[in-house]
């Protein structure tokens, strides 16, 4: 978001309005038989999510930000806040006995009513105060639902196909496309800023400040992102079998031998798409977790790029001024990458020329996150957020990475330069793609 001289509430009552919408027509897209369903172990039931967002809007905007009382203890308690675990095991137990989706949404209608009353009138920029100077709880509640709505999505993704109705419109994938030759481009030395500048953004979670700039040696970068195709080598190539490429630094094999999102009906490949089964689409970028792009990039005796180089790959130029985008400094559109939910699943990689960066490198942001080999940490200086102290440094423990960019189910909202996304090594369920890099020569 960029700065503004004080807050216009129109414009965040109606993003908030938004948002409601757009979640609300998540949950109606799953039939009632499945609300209770956990489709990926490592996270929360269905229902849980439904009752969170509002209930995280309530604990942060009307009760830690402005001093309410709350509206129901015992909601904003069961709510409060997502789960982890790093495996199963650690699971932790939920409600035994969730609420009804009538009463989650009675508590989510009233949190509606009080959040947007806030929003219009009462004190939401008060400097004295750190919860709302430059309005930060607004802003915080305003992001928090979009993330979440990316979260729903990929636990949508692993729900039967009788679960789920398919929404009116939704885009066809784009199939049959040869995917491109690989290539690389080389990226001179210079200098990245990294993190999020307040005179350029009003609103930035904790882990993205403070900005600071650093020095990035020349490097080679793949032009395009690794393909299913590109990963079909590893995969018949015996890659998840080779122990040299696997078990250090944490790296986990997983049980599987292909990636999650692929499935194998009477011989052939197929993608698990939101929607459909589709045969495998070669020419889209293959989802993998870090450990998988980790041990692809040492079959190919390269690596995976840091989050400085990808910063210098991705807003870099040759004049050495720093764009607020790849491809320049005019906002985010359709024309220049897959995000903003117009597509359920990914699209060919290079589907969006107008969005490359100054390098020639595409798809840096849209079409799936981007792993880098840089672990979650955060910069020096990190200061928690008063809004939401554990938003990241519950995470920085050396097992989470560090992904830029965006998915297709990113909102536009969340594309800013200075954004970091993270994941355990291990996570499959997340729209995750990369690619290679290696020291320049």
């Amino acid at each position: 978001m960029e700065t503004t001289v004080g807050l216009d509430r129109e414009a965040l009552a109606a993003w908030y309005r938004q948002s409601r919408e757009r979640t609300e027509a998540l949950f109606d897209s799953v039939r009632p038989e499945s609300y209770e369903a956990r489709p990926i172990a490592l996270r929360n039931p269905i229902c849980f999510y439904e009752g969170h967002i509002p209930a995280f809007a309530v604990n942060t905007l009307l009760k830690r930000a402005l001093g309410d009382p709350g509206l129901d203890a015992k909601y904003e308690t069961l709510f409060e806040r997502g789960i982890d675990p790093e495996d199963e095991q650690h699971v932790p137990e939920g409600a035994s006995r969730w609420p009804s989706r009538a009463a989650i949404r009675a508590y989510a209608a009233e949190a509606d009513r009080a959040v947007l009353e806030a929003l219009e009138s009462r004190d939401i920029e008060d400097e004295d105060n750190p919860m709302t100077r430059h309005g930060l709880a607004a802003y915080t509640i305003l992001e928090h639902e979009p993330m979440h709505q990316e979260t729903l999505s990929y636990i949508w993704h692993r729900l039967p196909y009788d679960r789920k109705i398919k929404p009116a419109g939704a885009a066809a994938p784009i199939l049959g496309h040869e995917p491109p030759l690989p290539r690389t481009v080389r990226i001179p030395a210079g200098r990245a800023t990294l993190g999020a500048d307040p005179e350029v953004f009003l609103f930035s979670w904790d882990n993205e400040r403070p900005a600071h700039r650093v020095d990035v040696d020349a490097f080679a970068i793949d032009v395009h992102s690794v393909t299913n195709r590109d990963f079909l080598e590893f995969v018949e190539g015996g890659g998840y079998a080779d122990d040299d490429l696997w078990g250090d630094e944490g790296a986990e094999r997983p049980a599987a031998i292909h990636p999650l999102f692929w499935e194998m009906h009477r011989g052939r490949w197929f993608w698990r798409g939101q929607w459909a089964l589709v045969p495998l689409p070669m020419a889209w970028p293959v989802y993998v977790t870090h450990d998988e792009a980790r041990a692809y990039a040492r079959w190919k005796g390269r690596r995976l790029p840091t989050e400085a180089e990808y910063h210098r790959a991705a807003f870099g130029t040759p004049s050495g001024i720093e764009r607020l985008h790849p491809w320049g400094d005019d906002p985010p559109d359709a024309t220049r990458g897959n995000f903003d939910c117009r597509n359920a699943d990914p699209v060919p990689v290079g589907s969006s020329p107008l969005g490359q960066s100054a390098w020639g490198v595409h798809d840096l942001v849209g079409n799936g996150w981007e792993w880098t080999g840089t672990p979650f940490a955060g910069f020096a200086g990190f200061e928690p957020m008063p809004t939401y102290p554990v938003y990241s440094s519950d995470f920085f423990d050396g097992k989470h990475w560090v992904m830029k960019g965006a998915s297709p189910t990113t909102r536009k909202e969340l594309v800013r330069r200075s954004f970091r996304n993270w994941f355990r090594g291990n996570y499959p369920y997340v729209y995750a793609k990369f690619r290679l890099a290696s020291d320049a020569s």
